[in-house]
């Protein structure tokens, strides 16, 4: 795991808090829309279908209120920068508890519950708080930036699969951007290409010569939901780049060989 930088970007708490609440009420609504044959539909997840996937979003979600009533870490394990790498080593247990959880209850019936349970604890929890999620003992600030991951990349995957346009809320987005581009910069130290997601990250990475003034001799751009896709392997990079939704110029601006970030 590569280590995380000694200063990682700051998060408005409040910002992020009420981020997450919006974007898990918005998919809320789009669920409680899906007919029996929409929960049935393939994902790009594996063999899970939309009922599988609509659980996955209420459990990563239902996390931060069940991690509340858990006694508090006495450390803080897990900085925000290691858990895009640690992701990967979950996968099957994920997968176990998905599963399981999916066929507990309806997902109406998730979302509905997960709603009225951060609703009721969130507002009033510190940011300082520790929290024992599932790799160490975490800050409750950093663990909702992580969340705001989770909802983003997994509302983009419940559009690809049922074809509904769920919006994405602007500064879940913003943060789910941010911390994949840090990610990013993390796994590849350096300075000598520039990766650019407007309006909301640019990074420096890769290791060779630094840039300091002008236009860098390497860059790399994209939109957000290109970037969280390239990140976490929704898309390869050979594909974003022949349909122009990546620009890259520079020798050393190719990618390929760093993504996925997130497993």
């Amino acid at each position: 795991m590569p280590p995380a930088k000694k200063r990682t970007r700051s998060y408005d708490h409040a910002t992020i808090r009420a981020a997450v609440l919006a974007q898990f009420g918005q998919v809320g609504q789009a669920v409680n829309t899906l007919t029996p044959e929409q929960f049935a539909l393939p994902t790009r997840l594996g063999d899970w279908t939309v009922r599988e996937l609509t659980a996955h979003i209420a459990l990563v979600a239902g996390l931060v209120a069940r991690y509340l009533t858990l006694p508090e870490p006495e450390k803080a394990d897990v900085a925000l920068l290691d858990w895009p790498f640690a992701t990967v080593t979950a996968a099957g247990q994920v997968d176990e508890d998905t599963r399981a959880f999916a066929a507990a209850s309806e997902p109406g019936e998730l979302f509905a519950r997960t709603t009225a349970r951060l609703e009721e604890l969130l507002p009033t929890a510190s940011e300082n708080r520790l929290v024992p999620m599932r790799f160490g003992g975490m800050r409750l600030g950093d663990f909702l930036v992580t969340r705001t991951v989770e909802l983003i990349v997994h509302t983009d995957d419940l559009n690809a699969a049922t074809g509904l346009d769920i919006p994405y809320d602007r500064n879940a987005l913003a943060a789910c951007t941010r911390l994949l581009a840090d990610a990013l910069a993390v796994k590849a130290p350096g300075g000598s290409v520039e990766v650019r997601v407007p309006p909301f990250a640019v990074v420096q990475c890769v290791e060779g010569p630094r840039h300091t003034r002008g236009t860098p001799p390497n860059v790399v751009e994209t939109d957000p939901l290109t970037w969280i896709r390239l990140a976490t392997g929704r898309t390869g990079w050979a594909e974003a780049v022949d349909a122009a939704k990546v620009s890259a110029s520079g020798e050393r601006a190719d990618l390929s060989g760093l993504l996925p970030i997130l497993g």
